[in-house]
């Protein structure tokens, strides 16, 4: 039986009036791609469903990525019932992940769901935006005492956007529990603990994604 794998992105378009957000197509087209590759079956979510906005810092002409792109024209809203069938989570970052992802109840119970099932959830970069409030059924953070790696309060400042974001990603996971690993800035570094699967930046998308794929062989 092939390993079947939920990919959800973000819908979130904006951060500020003249700065345009959405999901980083790198770390959506190069996962996807990997899994495929892997003979994995793959169903694309994004919080609301429709067509989910770029960013268009990462839009790049690449043919390999073309596949992967035309998943993102026409995508399903997440549904709780997407708890069913799946080997493992996987959510691609870019900013808009900030934004629409910590507090969206279907996300948090679907999350719920593949940790107290052992599932696989992996993040990268932004990604782990949704781990932020994501528990247990006893309400345990499932970062909390679990080492894994995101998007560095560095990089962010480094990209001047820190002023623009609700929270620091870091900062929060650390809040909530999480021992933090990371490389230099805007290096591939990704990580596994347990269940967890995480990458730090754009630069992380394949390993991340290759993690993934090891821990369910």
């Amino acid at each position: 039986m092939a390993k079947k794998v939920l990919m959800v992105v973000t819908n979130h378009t904006t951060i500020s009036e003249d700065h345009k957000t959405g999901l980083w197509l790198e770390e959506f087209a190069v996962p996807y791609n990997v899994f495929k590759e892997n003979g994995f079956d793959v169903k694309v979510t994004s919080i609301e469903g429709g067509e989910v906005p770029l960013d268009p810092n990462s839009v790049e002409d690449h043919p390999e990525w073309k596949e992967a792109e035309e998943k993102l024209k026409h995508t399903v809203a997440l549904k709780k019932d997407d708890t069913e069938g799946f080997d493992a989570i996987f959510l691609p970052g870019g900013h808009g992940t900030m934004f629409d992802f910590p507090d969206n109840s279907t996300l948090q119970h679907v999350l719920e769901h593949f940790a107290e099932n052992s599932k696989v959830i992996s993040a990268v970069c932004h990604g782990p935006a949704g781990l932020v409030n994501a528990t247990y059924a006893n309400g345990t953070p499932i970062v909390e005492g679990k080492t894994i790696s995101t998007f560095t309060d560095k990089e962010e400042i480094e990209m001047q956007l820190d002023q623009h974001m609700p929270f620091m990603l870091e900062s929060k996971l650390r809040e909530k529990g999480a021992n933090i690993e990371h490389g230099d800035s805007w290096s591939d570094f990704s990580i596994t603990d347990g269940n967890l699967v995480t990458g730090q930046n754009p630069q992380s998308s394949k390993s991340t994604a290759e993690k993934v794929v090891q821990a369910l062989q």
